[in-house]
């Protein structure tokens, strides 16, 4: 029992210490955090886009 637990123990520690795949999960942060602003921007753009043609529309009825 005590040898599985030192194996696990080692493994756990060289797992730990790879690099390997690191730039990967880095980039895949940068993309879901791009990701996540331009869902709350388009929220925002939304709103203005309609009050543009909304203020459009309004004028476009007081003119006629």
């Amino acid at each position: 029992m005590k040898y599985i637990v030192t194996k696990l123990s080692v493994r756990i520690r060289y797992l730990m210490l790879q690099e390997e795949g690191q730039d990967l999960v880095e980039y895949a942060l940068v993309v879901a955090l791009i990701g996540f602003a331009a869902v709350a921007g388009m929220g925002t753009l939304a709103n203005d886009i309609n009050s543009a043609f909304s203020n459009i529309g309004a004028s476009l009825l007081t003119t006629a």
